[in-house]
């Protein structure tokens, strides 16, 4: 007999015609549905894992793999989503994780046939030949913070106040990550401990003093995103972004703390996020202010995988055109369509 753990798939799987002998939906910490089925008997587990709190998170999957055994559940995953990527893919078969879908038609395919690595392990080898041509998100750094060669440090520095920043470098990482592998992805802050609120093992908060040494610790990773906040010493960084505001409130109090404040932006990288601006406005922005705008973010769902935030990537630099392109994710789950 089976169970099946759902959430926001759970219509969907309501009409999967197999045995079921026991079925729960919501959204679970991983430690509550290891403590639910770790002594339950059960065939096999149908997961959609949108159940998972921090789903897209691929340290979920690591404690889901230590907890119960992978070989016995079948992943849902959200056809279209972060997780249908060449290296998400690759992370979950690293696991163990050998039995993943996007449909019903799948689910019933592996209860009758379960993936064997073998089956997978072309997904593997795409990712390691994408690695191997990929030279496009990495520039010089300087060498005496201990970093290794080729790695970016991308500063973000709120210029009005509660800008973003740090939401903003959350779902910046969590698209690298999905991209470049979890392990090659670091997000820092500086002075502040807002990220350990995301329960996120790859955003560190540190003191300005510990900077260097965090750096060292993490040399493995390629792309470094830091919150700035009130650090002076930016040298370590490879390239700073400014973030704006441009609400009417926020401008106003940004010019009344410093008038000087455009004039010392003007050669600067200035994003406006949590913007409301049309393209007009910006344009009207840039004159009055005598700056020029690299790119305008609107407000954004955190919890959702947003185009714009890949555009954005492109834009920074961090990412360039070819890197997840949708054409791998449907090549990938052809395999899958069954």
């Amino acid at each position: 007999m089976n169970v099946i753990v759902a959430n926001e798939q759970r219509n969907a799987l309501a009409n999967l015609d197999v045995d079921i002998i026991k079925s729960v939906s919501g959204s679970y910490e991983v430690a509550e549905i290891v403590e639910m089925f770790k002594n339950f008997f059960y065939s096999k587990m149908i997961l959609d894992v949108t159940a998972i709190y921090n789903y897209d998170d691929i340290h979920s999957y690591e404690l889901l793999a230590k907890g119960l055994s992978p070989e016995k559940i079948i992943f849902l995953l959200p056809e279209g989503s972060r997780l249908c990527t060449p290296n998400f893919l690759s992370h979950l078969i690293s696991l163990g994780i050998y039995n993943f879908t996007t449909n019903l038609t799948g689910v019933k395919y592996l209860l009758k046939k379960p993936n064997t690595l073998k089956d997978v392990e072309s997904i593997k080898k795409m990712v390691h030949t994408q690695e191997s041509q990929d030279t496009g998100a990495n520039v010089a750094l300087i060498s005496n913070h201990g970093v290794k060669s080729g790695v970016t440090i991308m500063g973000f520095r709120n210029v009005t106040d509660h800008a973003g920043a740090t939401t903003l470098i959350y779902m910046l990482k969590k698209e690298l990550a999905i991209i470049y592998g979890y392990e090659n992805v670091l997000a820092i802050e500086i002075e502040k401990s807002d990220f350990q609120l995301f329960r996120d093992k790859g955003m560190i908060s540190c003191k300005e003093n510990e900077v260097k040494s965090i750096l060292q610790k993490y040399a493995k990773a390629n792309i470094i995103l830091v919150d700035l906040n009130s650090c002076k010493d930016t040298s370590f960084c490879s390239d700073l972004l400014f973030l704006i505001e441009p609400s009417t409130i926020k401008l106003n109090k940004l010019i009344h703390r410093n008038k000087e404040i455009f004039n010392q932006l003007s050669k600067n990288k200035v994003i406006l996020n949590k913007s409301l601006l049309l393209n007009n406005d910006v344009f009207d922005f840039e004159g009055e202010a005598g700056i020029k705008v690299l790119y305008n973010l609107p407000p954004l769902d955190e919890r959702k995988r947003n185009a714009i935030i890949h555009d954005f990537l492109i834009k920074i630099g961090l990412l360039n055109s070819n890197n997840a392109n949708s054409s791998n994710s449907n090549r990938i789950f052809g395999l899958f369509r069954r």
